[in-house]
C-alpha cells in the first residue's frame, strides 16, 4: 500500500477546510403570534383565511404535538430560557407594567446564545419580559436591535396601555428611545414595514435571527376594514373583528417572506411559527374542539399552532405527532447556529432538529406544564400523595397527562355563530375537584378523566411532579409600584428603577 504524498494529504485538508468554511450558518426567523388560536388557522378547518401559513406550513413540517404555556410571559421566558417556570421564579400569572418583576439574569437567553455564535440579533414587536430596570431592556439582553413595545398589549394604533384610570402611557420604543406613535397606523403593518425595510438593508452575508413577536392577534378588538369585508358572513361581531385581524397577521407574514425571498435570503433561512397560547373566546379566539382557552392548564390553553420551515429541512411536506415543547426552541436554535451551550443553568429543554427534519423520535419523554404555589388550594389531598394536589398544576408523561387544583375554565367552546352565542359545552365538574388524569393520544379534548381507574399510575404522575417540584426556586410575584405610573416618566412605560 503506497503511502499518501505530501501534496495529496495537504489538498485533502484543504478539501475539508473549505467544507467547513463553507457550512453555512442559516439565517433563523421565529415569529410569536399572540392569542393564537387552535382553531384559528386554515389547516385546521378554519373558517379564517390563512393562506401564507398554509402555504408555508405544508412546504414545511407542522408540529401537531406541540405546547406552549397557557399565557404570555411564561411562553416567551420559556422561550428565551430554554427552562421551566419553576427555575426562574415565573410561575404564577404574568409579568404586569407595574410589577418591579423581570426574566432574571442568573443564565444567558436565546439572544445572547446566538449572538455569541455570531448573529446578529434583532426583536421586533412584544417584550413582556420585564423593564423595571434598564438592565432588562432586550438591547442589553442579547438583542442588538429592538423596535417594538416592553409590556403586555396596547391599543393597536395609538400605542397606549392603561391600568385603571390612573396608571396610562404610551409604548414604543427603537432601541433605547422613546418612539412618538405615527397616527393611524396599525401595528400589524407598522411591524411588517419596519422588518421588510431591515431586510431590503440587511448585509446578507451575515447570519440573522429575527425575533417577530407580533402583538397579533391579542386584544383590543382592532383592525383596519379592508380585512373584515370578507368576513361579513361571521355573524358574532367580536369573531369578525378578530378573522380581520387574523389575515392582516397572515398578509404581514407573506409580505415578510417574500422581502427575505427578493433578497436572496430565503434559501438559508429556517422560520419557526408559533403562538404564545391558547385562544381568548372573549376576544374572538377559538381553540375548538380543544378543552378550555387562554390561561387554563386545559389543552385549549397550552396545546400550540406551530410549524418550521426552511429548505434544510430533510423531510419537509410532514406533519410531526412527536412532543415538542416552547423551551426546546433554545438548544434547538442554538445548535443551528452551531453555538454553544456553554455557561448556560440546566436547560429543560431538548434539541429537537433531528425530529423536526429527520421525523426522529422526540428526546422528550416528560413535559410539565407548571406548578404554581400561589394559586388557591382546592378541595382535599388525596391520602398519601407526594404531591399537594390541591395546588394547579399539570404534568405530561408520554401520552398520559395528570391535571391538580385549579385548572381553570374547563368548558369546550365551538365556533361562536351569533352575536352573543358561544353554544358552550359547559364543565360540570365538581368545583371541589382536583384531581385528572387523560390518556391525551386517545382523548386530546379530555373527555374523559380516567384517575378513577388508574390510581397506581395517578400516584406515578404525581410523584413525577412532586420530583420536579423540590427543583422549584421561590415564585416572584411582587405588588404593583406606583413609581412605574408613566405620568412619572413623561407618558412612557420604561424603566423606573436604578
Amino acid at each position: 500500500m503506497t503511502k499518501p504524498s505530501f501534496l495529496s494529504l495537504t489538498a485533502f485538508l484543504l478539501l475539508c477546510s473549505v467544507k467547513i468554511v463553507n457550512a453555512k450558518q442559516p439565517h433563523i426567523l421565529f415569529v410569536l403570534a399572540d392569542d393564537y388560536g387552535y382553531n384559528d388557522i386554515g389547516y385546521h378547518g378554519s373558517e379564517i383565511k390563512t393562506p401564507n401559513l398554509d402555504k408555508l406550513s405544508a412546504e414545511g413540517v407542522r408540529l401537531e404535538n406541540y405546547y406552549v404555556q397557557p399565557i404570555c410571559t411564561p411562553t416567551r421566558s420559556q422561550l428565551m430560557s430554554g427552562r421551566y417556570q419553576i427555575h426562574t421564579g415565573l410561575q404564577h400569572s404574568l409579568i404586569w407594567a407595574p410589577q418591579p418583576n423581570a426574566l432574571p439574569r442568573d443564565s444567558p437567553i436565546l439572544s445572547d446564545k446566538l449572538k455569541e455564535a455570531g448573529y446578529s440579533t434583532h426583536a421586533v414587536g412584544k417584550w413582556h419580559l420585564g423593564f423595571y430596570k434598564e438592565e432588562y431592556l432586550p438591547n442589553n439582553r442579547g438583542f442588538d436591535t429592538f423596535y417594538g413595545y416592553l409590556a403586555g398589549s396596547e391599543d393597536y394604533y395609538t400605542k397606549t396601555l392603561c391600568y385603571g384610570k390612573n396608571f396610562c402611557g404610551k409604548d414604543l420604543r427603537d432601541n433605547f428611545k422613546i418612539v412618538e406613535p405615527t397616527p393611524d397606523e396599525y401595528s400589524t403593518e407598522m411591524y411588517n414595514n419596519h422588518v421588510i425595510d431591515m431586510i431590503n438593508q440587511y448585509n446578507s452575508s451575515k447570519p440573522m435571527f429575527l425575533y417577530l413577536a407580533l402583538q397579533a392577534v391579542h386584544s383590543p378588538l382592532q383592525v383596519p376594514s379592508r380585512y373584515t369585508e370578507q368576513y361579513a358572513h361571521i355573524k358574532n361581531h367580536n369573531r369578525r373583528i378578530y378573522a380581520g385581524m387574523v389575515s392582516a397577521m397572515d398578509e404581514a407574514i407573506g409580505n415578510i417572506t417574500a422581502a427575505f425571498q427578493a433578497k436572496g435570503m430565503w434559501d438559508d433561512t429556517i422560520m419557526v411559527f408559533s403562538t404564545d397560547n391558547g385562544g381568548e373566546i372573549l376576544d374572538g379566539g377559538n381553540n375548538w374542539p380543544l378543552r378550555g382557552w387562554k390561561r387554563s392548564l386545559w389543552e385549549g390553553g397550552m396545546h400550540g399552532v406551530g410549524f418550521v420551515h426552511g429548505k434544510a429541512l430533510q423531510k419537509k411536506g410532514k406533519v410531526s405527532s412527536e412532543l415538542i415543547h416552547v423551551t426546546d426552541w433554545y438548544p434547538t436554535l442554538v445548535g443551528l447556529a452551531g453555538g454553544s451551550l456553554n455557561g448556560t443553568k440546566p436547560l429543560d429543554g431538548f434539541d429537537q432538529w433531528k425530529t423536526i427534519s429527520e421525523g426522529a423520535k422526540s428526546p422528550r419523554e416528560t413535559l410539565l406544564h407548571n406548578i404554581d404555589p400561589l394559586t388557591k388550594p382546592v378541595g382535599n389531598r388525596l391520602e398519601n400523595s407526594p404531591f399537594d394536589n390541591r395546588y394547579r398544576a399539570a404534568l405530561r408523561w408520554r401520552d398520559w397527562k395528570v391535571v391538580t387544583g385549579s385548572p381553570g375554565n374547563g368548558s369546550w367552546v365551538p365556533v361562536p355563530t351569533a352575536s352573543n352565542n358561544f353554544n358552550i359545552d359547559v364543565d360540570t365538574d365538581d368545583p371541589t375537584k382536583n384531581l385528572w388524569l387523560f390518556n391525551i393520544a386517545k382523548d386530546p379534548v379530555e373527555r374523559n378523566d380516567l384517575s378513577p381507574y388508574y390510581p397506581d399510575l395517578v400516584m406515578k404522575m404525581l410523584t413525577k411532579l412532586q420530583q420536579l417540584n423540590v427543583t422549584s426556586v421561590p415564585c416572584v410575584y411582587p405588588p404593583y409600584d406606583n413609581n412605574s405610573n408613566p405620568e412619572l416618566h413623561g407618558g412612557w412605560w420604561g424603566p423606573w428603577e436604578k
